[in-house]
């Protein structure tokens, strides 16, 4: 069976770490106390561009050597117009932001029995992908579209395991479909879904997770007192 045709393209990347064991400021030494999961939705007729707009966004900020974003390394002016240029661009940004405080130390046993070593990750995946999936779902019937599918790019991260990623994502297209998730509130929208339509990359290979990169660390840095300190009145100003 070939691959579904798709009509939109989520590229996803985080900022901070999924680690519940220990959490600072609770634990002297721990994980983050944030993690954000971010996906930068655009249609399939943009993504050919994205190339483009990192290489034009670089020149802008006076890194035009440079061909990859890294959101941390730039400065306050720079990370200011980075955001700005993002936020004028055919886009649709999505953040889940996690205070993991009063997580510490917690274990789902259900999905440990089940062979998850990443139940954490995968949950703020799930709610990452409800809202996507439902945007997508939503436009393309208000815009009487064919293709409705959505592929999502997920940037590579240690530790992380991608193909168990995507088995969690044809799960919930399958309890979504049959009616039958723990958590019913809000689904992923099965209609737009195919475990086929998953990839994962290095950072530095798609310039779509540069840009998802940008959206994760600029809300990330946004609430983190820990690890970056106080966000900067400029970047308050987002």
């Amino acid at each position: 069976m070939s691959d579904p045709d798709y009509e939109f393209v989520a590229y996803i990347d985080e900022a901070g770490d999924p680690g519940l064991k220990r959490v600072r400021p609770l634990d002297q030494v721990g994980s983050t106390e944030w993690m954000t999961i971010s996906a930068v939705l655009v249609r399939r007729r943009y993504d050919d561009d994205l190339k483009a707009w990192v290489s034009e966004v670089l020149q802008t900020i006076g890194s035009a050597n440079s061909q990859i974003i890294h959101f941390k390394d730039l400065t306050d002016s720079q990370k200011l117009a980075v955001c700005a240029d993002l936020s004028q661009r055919p886009v649709r940004l999505f953040v889940v932001a996690s205070n993991k405080k009063n997580m510490r130390g917690y274990r789902n046993e259900r999905a440990e029995k089940a062979g998850s070593r990443q139940w954490f990750y995968n949950w703020l995946v799930r709610l990452l992908i409800e809202r996507v999936t439902d945007y997508c779902f939503r436009y393309a019937v208000r815009n009487g579209l064919v293709r409705r599918h959505v592929k999502f790019v997920f940037s590579q991260t240690g530790g992380h395991s991608y193909s168990q990623t995507a088995a969690y994502h044809e799960l919930l297209k399958y309890q979504s479909r049959g009616g039958s998730m723990m958590l019913n509130k809000r689904v992923p929208r099965w209609e737009v879904m195919s475990f086929k339509l998953v990839e994962h990359f290095p950072h530095y290979k798609r310039a779509g997770l540069q840009l998802a990169d940008v959206v994760a660390s600029a809300f990330y840095q946004a609430v983190d007192n820990l690890d970056t300190g106080r966000a900067s009145p400029n970047m308050r100003l987002l």
